[in-house]
């Protein structure tokens, strides 16, 4: 029972972690242009997250949900701002200074924030672990309060195997990128990520305008 829950978790950690999205992206990102410590800190940020999504879902914290689902317009518009200045951050910084600096650890914190606020602030993540949940027949599961958190365990270490994976597979694109070639990376996570903040924007306003009439 406990490894079959731990295993379903690994699976449902992967395959929420697994769509390419602006967090994919910007792990892939820092991965060619700072190394791979700073691309799989900051993947674990998202794991974090995800295994928090994991845990309101596995627990039945529904009016955790509720509240998620009711404010779901201001959330998403927090996570597109951010989302935006992450990506003219990006398009702002020298490739000399991207290539050739190494995270502190004080940055490695930045990077893990970074990606747990990405994370955090989307509302179709906590949806999606419902509907996944429901799917894998887990509620009916979770008897217990450990049931719980061997499942988020598993959670946690599926989405952390993406991102390793992530990490690992941009990393060897690191040292082969001339100067030229990284400046056309930057542009290429820049511009995806920026479209990804303005659907967010977009897809937020509507509800945040009817807030106020």
């Amino acid at each position: 029972m406990v490894g079959s829950l731990f295993a379903t978790g690994i699976i449902i950690g992967f395959a929420i972690a697994a769509p390419v999205g602006p967090v994919g992206v910007l792990c892939a990102h820092r991965t060619i242009a700072r190394g791979p410590r700073a691309g799989l800190v900051s993947g674990l940020g998202a794991a974090v997250a995800d295994s928090i999504f994991g845990l309101i879902a596995a627990f039945g914290l529904s009016f955790v949900a509720d509240w998620i689902a009711d404010h779901q317009a201001s959330v998403r518009l927090v996570g597109g701002v951010f989302l935006i200045l992450l990506a003219l951050r990006i398009l702002l910084t020298r490739e000399k200074e991207v290539a050739e600096s190494t995270p502190s650890n004080s940055r490695a914190i930045g990077y893990f924030a970074s990606t747990f606020a990405l994370t955090i602030t989307n509302p179709i993540t906590i949806l999606s672990f419902a509907g996944i949940f429901t799917a894998f027949g887990v509620v009916e599961r979770v008897v217990t309060a450990i049931d719980a958190w061997i499942l988020v365990g598993g959670v946690f270490a599926g989405s952390s195997m993406w991102w390793l994976f992530i990490a690992g597979g941009a990393g060897l694109l690191r040292g082969t990128l001339s100067e030229r070639l990284l400046r056309h990376v930057n542009i290429l996570s820049a511009t995806i990520m920026l479209a990804f903040g303005a659907y967010a924007l977009a897809s937020s306003l509507p509800a945040i305008r009817r807030l106020f009439h």
